[in-house]
C-alpha cells in the first residue's frame, strides 16, 4: 500500500498552509516550516514517488558517487547525472582570477569540457570535502608528521576514517550497538565545501526477527513451499536473515519539491544495499527534517503534484422526507494525481564478493562489498545492470528550476 505519496503531498500542503516567508542564500525566497518527519515501511514497496515521475538512474548515480568516496563531478557527468552541475560551475566561476573573468566559459561549455578533458575535470570538477569524502575518508587525528609533504604534494599525517567500512564492520560484529552512525557534518571542513551537507548524518538500527518473520521471508522468496513452523537451524542453512535493519537520516535543509523525493529514494536504496550486504531485512526508513521549505518558484508545481480535488455527488439525503427532496452533497473522492502502487527493487548480487570466494555461493563478504564501491567499474556495473526498478508507474514529471 502506498502511504508514502500521501505523506509527501500532505507535507507540501502543510508548507502551503502553515509556512512563513524566509529569505535564503540563493536569493529565490522560500515558504518554510520547521521540524517534520517521514516514515516508510520498506515492505510496502521501494520509496520512489509516483505522483510525479522520478529519474531513478540519476538517484542511483549520485548514491554510488557518495559510496565511491568521490567529490569530483566527472563520474556524475559521464553517467548523465546533472544535479551538481550548477554548484560545480558556480564554484569554478568563483575560483577564476579576476583578470580572466572575461574569458570564463559558459555553463554548457564548462560541463562539456569536464566530460571531454580529464585534466580540466581533475582541476576544476572538484567540489571540496563533501559527502563522499566524509563518508569514506574523514580526516582524523593529526600525527607528529603533520607537516610532511611527499613529492606529489600530498600531505601526510592524518588518519583517514572510513565511516562506511566501520559501520559495516560494526553491523557484523555488534549489531545492537547504538553507535551505528555516519556523519557528514565535519565542522572543520565546512568552509572548504561548495555546499555544506543538507542531509548531514544517518543512523541504522537492527532488531532480531521472530521465527514467524523468518518463515514468511523464506516463503515469499520460494525458499520453502509452506508457511508452517520451521526449525531455526533449517532456516540458517538457507541463509535466511536473522535480523531486520532500519535507517534514519537527519536533514537540516529540505528543498521539498526537488530535493526531498531524491533524498527519500536515495536513503531507501542505501538501506537496501546495506541490508543485502549484511544479510538483513530492510525494515523502516525514517527522515528527520529541519527547515522544510518550498522555493517561491516551486509553489505552483507543488499544487500541481498535490492535485485538484475530485468530487462526486452523494445519494439524496433523507429521500423520504419532502423537505429534503433532491438535496445532494458533494464528497471528495480523490485527487487528479492519485498515487500508484510503489515499485519494487531488485539488486543482483551475483558478482559481489562472497566470503567463500565463489560468486553467488554462501554469505556476502560485506566489508569487501563496500570496499568494491570505491572501484568505478564496480559502480558502473551496478548502475547499468545490477540495480533494477520494477513495476514503476507514475504520473508525468513536473519541471521546476533548481536554485544554486
Amino acid at each position: 500500500m502506498n502511504k508514502l505519496d500521501k505523506q509527501y503531498t500532505d507535507l507540501l500542503q502543510d508548507i502551503l498552509d502553515n509556512g512563513v516567508s524566509k529569505s535564503d542564500r540563493t536569493g529565490t525566497g522560500t515558504i518554510s516550516i520547521f521540524g517534520r518527519q517521514i516514515r516508510h515501511k520498506m515492505s510496502d514497496g521501494f520509496p520512489l514517488l509516483t505522483t510525479k515521475k522520478m529519474p531513478f538512474k540519476t538517484i542511483v548515480t549520485e548514491l554510488l558517487w557518495f559510496l565511491k568516496g568521490d567529490t569530483n563531478i566527472k563520474f556524475l557527468v559521464d553517467n548523465g547525472c546533472h544535479i551538481w552541475n550548477g554548484d560545480a560551475y558556480k564554484n569554478y566561476c568563483k575560483q577564476i582570477p579576476e583578470y580572466s573573468k572575461q574569458f570564463t566559459m559558459s555553463k554548457e561549455e564548462y560541463i562539456d569540457k569536464i566530460k571531454t578533458n580529464n585534466e580540466f575535470a581533475k582541476k576544476w570538477g572538484e567540489l571540496g570535502p563533501i559527502y563522499g569524502k566524509q563518508w569514506r575518508s574523514w580526516k582524523g587525528k593529526v600525527s607528529k608528521y603533520r607537516d610532511s609533504i611527499d613529492k606529489k604534494g600530498i600531505e601526510f599525517g592524518y588518519n583517514k576514517i572510513d565511516q562506511i567500512a566501520n559501520l559495516i564492520n560494526d553491523l557484523k560484529t555488534n549489531p545492537d550497538s547504538r553507535r551505528l552512525m555516519v556523519n557528514a557534518w565535519n565542522v572543520g571542513e565546512l568552509d572548504s565545501m561548495v555546499l555544506p551537507p543538507c542531509h548531514y548524518s544517518f543512523q541504522v538500527y537492527t532488531r532480531e526477527l521472530i521465527i514467524e518473520e523468518r518463515v514468511r521471508w523464506a516463503y515469499d522468496r520460494k525458499l520453502i513451499d509452506y508457511v508452517t513452523m520451521v526449525e531455526s537451524s533449517e532456516l540458517d542453512k538457507l541463509n535466511v536473515p536473522t535480523r531486520a535493519i532500519s535507517l534514519m537520516w537527519n536533514q537540516r535543509s529540505v528543498d521539498t519539491f526537488l530535493g526531498l523525493p531524491f533524498n527519500i529514494a536515495s536513503y531507501g536504496l542505501l538501506l537496501e544495499i546495506i541490508a543485502k550486504a549484511v544479510n538483513m531485512v530492510p525494515d523502516e526508513l525514517i527522515g528527520n527534517l529541519g527547515d522544510v521549505h518550498l522555493y517561491s518558484n516551486h509553489v505552483e508545481q507543488a499544487k500541481e503534484q498535490i492535485g485538484q480535488p475530485i468530487f462526486e455527488e452523494s445519494p439524496t439525503l433523507y429521500p423520504n422526507g419532502p423537505m429534503n427532496e433532491g438535496i445532494k452533497k458533494q464528497i471528495m473522492v480523490g485527487r487528479t494525481r492519485q498515487p500508484y502502487p510503489l515499485p519494487t527493487l531488485n539488486i543482483n548480487t551475483e558478482f559481489w564478493p562472497y566470503e567463500g570466494g565463489e560468486c553467488g555461493v554462501g554469505p556476502l563478504d560485506a566489508v569487501k562489498v563496500f570496499e568494491s564501491f570505491k572501484n568505478e567499474n564496480f559502480c558502473k556495473c551496478l548502475l547499468e545492470e545490477d540495480i533494477q526498478l520494477g513495476n514503476y508507474q507514475s504520473h508525468p514529471p513536473i519541471k521546476a528550476p533548481l536554485s544554486n
